[in-house]
């Protein structure tokens, strides 16, 4: 999975989203601000179709309509305004046309600037990109690929929200719990998730272990021009990654994570890797 999936393009032009404490939209009104913003804001530098094919199938997102803009449009956001929701949504849709075995998790937790309305237009749009591809709530243990493969679903969509109920195709939000270490160190990181790990349910719902660090306001006021990736990222990437490759995956086990800027190492392969663990149990079992 991909942390703030969408992150890729942010728009420095577009005012700050109402993510954002209001003191931070007063500063964004000078254009160097909303520069050293973008740089903190993207995690991610490969678009959903570059991650697709990168083997990312989990995908972090934040959406929020545009105070002021006339509709109900919504767009991804991270403290700046991201592309169309609608514009994502088809290109990972013509990525699922081309590889009909290729199932995906859309995790629509944070909703900003949102009324019933809006919810009821981007839950529309959702409906219109994937149509039949879209997989109804179950048991969580019976969605394996082969139950996918037969119904001819690709989507899964967790809906952080309470209108989640009144349609058969969204997930509810406790479903994906995403656990969140909220630290700058990377010690306390991996202490984290071993502990979170231990505690996550053993039936009923996915899990996803965040493996990402969070700036504070301290550390953006030290690095302001270095940004996220040359702050955190890169120098604490690869123990990060060295965690990931001592895990097992199954009950109890990890079973999603993310990372920022997915592509600086070999993250996916490494976490698609992990499977191969479960084939060996198997084996051994027969």
């Amino acid at each position: 999975g991909s942390h703030d999936s969408f992150s890729y393009w942010v728009d420095e032009k577009s005012p700050v989203g109402p993510d954002q404490a209001t003191a931070i939209k007063r500063l964004a009104r000078i254009s160097l601000v909303r520069k050293i913003m973008k740089k903190w804001s993207v995690t991610q530098n490969l678009t959903f179709k570059e991650q697709l094919e990168g083997g990312i199938r989990y995908f972090d997102l934040r959406v929020s309509s545009k105070p002021g803009e006339i509709g109900q449009e919504i767009y991804f956001i991270h403290g700046l305004f991201g592309i169309k929701v609608w514009d994502g949504l088809k290109e990972m849709n013509s990525f699922l046309e081309q590889h009909p075995k290729e199932v995906i998790f859309l995790d629509f937790n944070h909703f900003y600037a949102m009324d019933d309305s809006h919810h009821h237009f981007l839950i529309n749009r959702i409906r219109s990109a994937f149509e039949s591809k879209l997989c109804c709530v179950e048991c969580v243990e019976y969605v394996t690929l082969l139950y996918m493969w037969e119904k001819k679903h690709q989507v899964l969509i967790f809906y952080h929200h309470p209108l989640y109920q009144e349609y058969p195709f969204l997930w509810p939000g406790n479903k994906m719990p995403a656990p969140w270490a909220n630290t700058t160190n990377v010690h306390k990181l991996l202490q984290f998730l071993e502990t979170t790990l231990g505690e996550r349910s053993r039936y009923g719902t996915f899990h996803v272990s965040q493996a990402i660090l969070t700036p504070r306001v301290k550390t953006i006021a030290r690095h302001l021009i270095r940004g996220l990736k040359n702050t955190l990222v890169h120098r604490n990437l690869p123990m990060i990654l060295n965690w990931v490759k001592a895990q097992k995956p199954g009950v109890m086990g990890v079973n999603i994570i993310t990372s920022d800027f997915v592509e600086l190492v070999d993250f996916a392969a490494t976490v698609i890797a992990l499977n191969d663990l479960l084939l060996e149990e198997d084996e051994a079992a027969t």
